[in-house]
């Protein structure tokens, strides 16, 4: 069961108390994984996988069968400074796609045989301009974060969670700056691939409001509230129910790398359940997975966003899982094990 949020300091308290991995189960899995019939390591990471997604799933023997994938969409005041190739109104616009099965991550979550959600966080009104001001009140994040939280089955055994908004990644790349440090010209990208002008209306635009917001943010939940957006806060909130369910995750790009951060910096450890898709083409991917310490599952130049990579990635999990739980042993396969 999930416990109630009324306040961001519930939330903070929740993901502070989240459960760690099922020790026993972990180590029946690593057991398990020993006494498989091929060499040691010869299936690589495939055998640190699923040992791990057998931890949090408290067994030594795990099976996928009920991916989750859960699109949340919001849009963005900062786009009235011109960061994004797009106007505002596509947004909407492909959430009619994704409702209508349209969609690559359409194709891609049915491909794995995950459940599809898909979630409109109030397109109608817009996050503030960070620019100007902090893009969300506590009260609006909170309610952002609620919509996260209420949005993972509790039932599914796989999570992955992507994201819609035009012009998400500025404040993705506010987040990752005003998070790790650095300049804001390393963090920022082209996005939906704006001109070299636009990139340089881009990184203004995210300096600015770093200048503006830095003494407010002492924890990752500040800087959501500062510098993030309604889709960015719905993803970190599903990212941490499904750590409090024991539900592993997958994540996808440089926006739900930004979100799942943002949880990292609130809570040593928050990150514990997730592992990442892949490595997109967004230029400050690569550095934002290494500052979480995660090695990608796949690196295939995409930068599309909707949990596509992550939801490409579902299915090299379920090749770990399995390998793990459906080869033989030696002595039930009554080969020698050397």
């Amino acid at each position: 069961m999930l416990p109630q949020l009324s306040s961001l300091d519930d939330f903070r308290a929740a993901l502070s108390g989240a459960p760690a991995q099922d020790q026993a189960a972990l180590d029946g899995a690593a057991a398990r994984n020993t006494q498989l019939t091929k060499p040691p390591g010869a299936l690589g990471r495939l055998e640190d996988l699923a040992v791990w997604y057998g931890g949090w799933r408290r067994s030594d023997r795990p099976e996928i069968s009920a991916p989750q994938v859960i699109v949340f969409a919001g849009n963005h005041g900062v786009t009235a400074q011109g960061v994004s190739a797009f106007p505002a109104e596509v947004t909407a616009q492909m959430v009619i796609n994704f409702e209508h099965g349209g969609a690559a991550i359409n194709q891609l979550a049915r491909l794995a045989g995950a459940r599809m959600d898909v979630h409109a966080l109030e397109l109608d009104r817009p996050t503030a301009d960070f620019t100007q001001g902090p893009a969300m009140s506590g009260k609006e994040l909170l309610a952002a974060l609620q919509a996260g939280w209420s949005a993972v089955d509790p039932s599914a055994d796989l999570l992955v969670v992507g994201e819609m908004g035009i012009g998400n990644t500025t404040p993705a790349a506010a987040l990752a700056c005003a998070l790790f440090g650095g300049e804001a010209a390393e963090w920022t990208g082209r996005g939906t691939g704006v001109d070299d002008a636009g990139l340089a209306n881009k990184t203004r635009v995210v300096a600015e409001g770093l200048a503006l917001h830095k003494e407010a943010i002492k924890d990752g939940l500040d800087a959501l509230a500062c510098l993030g957006g309604r889709e960015i806060a719905a993803m970190a909130g599903a990212i941490a129910a499904a750590r409090i369910l024991h539900i592993p995750v997958i994540l996808d790009g440089f926006i739900c790398c930004a979100a799942a951060a943002c949880l990292a910096h609130t809570a040593e450890g928050a990150l514990d359940h997730t592992v990442a898709g892949h490595q997109s083409a967004e230029g400050a991917h690569a550095a934002l997975l290494q500052k979480l310490g995660k090695e990608p599952l796949l690196a295939l130049g995409l930068r599309l966003g909707e949990a596509s990579g992550a939801a490409l990635a579902i299915q090299v999990l379920k090749g770990a899982v399995a390998c793990h739980s459906g080869m033989a042993t030696f002595a039930e396969a009554g080969v020698s094990d050397g």
